[in-house]
């Protein structure tokens, strides 16, 4: 017990260490778990405990991310597949022909071992992209959905070889629990409403994930396997999204385990180092190959560079992989701690890029656009709402009354905006002049085309605060100056809106509260009852 306190410790300090110097946090524990194992420190049975908690935990989350829709885009599986193919053909021959020239870490790997090793490499970091895209608050824009969906299908093909890596045959039992699960879909989403929002959801999602991975193990399926099913029942449930913010600690904490074990596995030799440092050297060559995949796919090039930035580095996934290979006595524990470096310096190289990355397209544009396409896919194409002088943002309830008012002033010189799909689809069916979009993807910004010198007034009527404080605060960037106004339904929202910019801020209940008090009055006044 103490020796495991003492490496949580020294996780904290290097995983602190990591953050301040503006790298993942995962960054840190890989280093401990090496500075760990030269101290003379082994693993230990709670941290090997952590480890295993970890990886299923991440692959439940994934399961509840999965959006079957978002990866039947081109752009998502096709990529996704041929640079995972391409990518483990060329790495294999590379390292078979460094094996030749011997040096000994490639010269000892047989050819099976080189694709298995190739195909580790292969990956990147869903950890790393999630994160990046998290502080840049870009989920929601194009390139990040495609980086996610792109992510995912990787994933999808390293949880086939975790279920493959233990030469199982499943029970005819697994056919029986495969299929029971199916009408037990309905339960698991009524059970998960009946915890609430608290720690009893929390506690579903660990008691679905490992128990669930338990019971996959005893009929022959690879429980890790198991928990991403289990996820992928519960991902079209309203409240899968939250279920996952809420195990997003729990998952994070326990995968603290698996890195440090993975330092803890083997000396850091100057071999290793080397070999590491030749392996980060392609990194450029897999973004790169991401890149001109992605235009050739009919994306912007902006949105392939963001996209391929983003996938520019290492996987964890690589480190389970090469983790399962040694425990299966495959291949050596040299293989896993040469991943662990390279997935490190891949993030020490990917991370800056990232942060720079609009910065680094500007510089580019003019090189960059000849890579594109004549025609682009229909969700990268300008938006081109005509000639207007009002905008509005949010077609909900309150949006969609002040757009019938103001086409009653204006005529059709306004346009509204909104996410919902089936929403615009049935306005513009209606006669409207509305187009889809979101304020907090920047693609849509860059895309809207509409001269903000013509407009006269914008209505930021958006039920999210935070989205209206965002548009806000992008329409000041652009340069906008005419009259801005926003809706908020509490007193503490109106005074940031204000500092964002908004000229007038619009209190929903209290004006409706108000107004509810005249009808009252008026009522009494006349003697009727209220």
């Amino acid at each position: 017990m103490q020796a495991d306190i003492i490496a949580i410790g020294v996780a904290f300090l290097f995983g602190l260490g990591a953050r301040l110097a503006g790298l993942p946090p995962l960054v840190g524990y890989l280093v401990a778990g090496f500075v760990l194992y030269a101290a003379g420190m082994q693993t230990t049975p709670t941290l090997q405990a952590f480890s295993e908690i970890g990886v299923t935990l991440l692959l439940f989350s994934i399961g509840l991310k999965m959006r079957i829709g978002s990866l039947l885009m081109p752009q998502v599986w096709a990529v996704a597949s041929v640079h995972l193919v391409v990518t483990v053909l060329l790495f294999s021959v590379g390292i078979v022909a460094i094996g030749v020239l011997g040096l000994t870490l490639f010269s000892r790997l047989d050819l099976p071992l080189v694709v298995l090793v190739s195909f580790a490499l292969s990956f990147s970091s869903t950890v790393f992209a999630v994160k990046v895209l998290e502080e840049k608050g870009e989920m929601n824009a194009v390139y990040g959905r495609i980086a996610i969906g792109i992510l995912i299908m990787q994933d999808i093909a390293a949880v086939v070889f975790l279920a493959a890596s233990t030469g199982k045959v499943p029970s005819p039992w697994a056919l029986l629990l495969l299929a029971a699960l199916f009408p037990l879909r309905p339960a698991l989403g009524k059970m998960l409403e009946r915890c609430g929002h608290g720690e009893l959801m929390i506690l579903f999602g660990l008691t679905v994930a490992l128990g669930g991975a338990k019971v996959f193990e005893l009929v022959g399926i690879k429980g890790d396997l198991g928990a991403l099913i289990l996820g992928l029942l519960l991902s079209t449930h309203a409240w899968s999204s939250e279920l996952a913010r809420y195990l997003l600690g729990f998952k994070d904490l326990f995968l603290v385990g698996f890195f440090l074990t993975i330092g803890l596995s083997g000396p850091l030799t100057p071999e290793a180092v080397a070999v590491a440092l030749l392996l980060v050297a392609l990194v450029p060559l897999k973004a790169g190959f991401f890149f001109w995949l992605l235009t050739r796919f009919r994306l912007r090039a902006r949105t392939a560079l963001l996209t391929s930035l983003g996938l520019a580095n290492y996987s964890e996934f690589g480190l389970i992989v090469a983790s399962i290979a040694m425990v299966n006595g495959w291949m050596g524990s040299e293989w896993t701690i040469v991943i662990a470096v390279a997935l490190s310096l891949s993030f020490i190289f990917a991370a800056p890029l990232n942060t720079r990355a609009h910065g680094l397209y500007t510089r580019l544009r003019e090189r960059l656009h000849g890579y594109e396409v004549s025609e682009l896919i229909p969700s990268e194409q300008p938006i081109d709402p005509g000639r207007v002088s009002v905008v509005i943002f949010g077609m909900g309830r309150v949006g969609g009354q002040a757009y019938q008012s103001m086409r009653e002033r204006v005529g059709d010189a306004v346009v509204g905006v909104d996410i919902d799909k089936d929403r615009v689809d049935g306005l513009r069916a209606a006669g409207n002049n509305v187009v889809r979009g979101s304020v907090t993807d920047p693609d849509f910004w860059e895309r809207f085309r509409i001269d903000y010198n013509k407009v006269e007034l914008v209505m930021l009527a958006m039920p999210n605060y935070l989205e209206n404080l965002f548009a806000a605060g992008q329409l000041r960037r652009l340069h906008y100056q005419g009259k801005l106004v926003a809706v908020a339904k509490f007193p503490d929202e109106i005074a940031p809106l204000e500092q964002a910019g908004v000229d007038s801020a619009f209190n929903l209940y209290a004006e409706a509260g108000a107004g509810f008090a005249e009808h009252v009055a008026a009522l009494l006044a006349e003697g009727k009852p209220a």
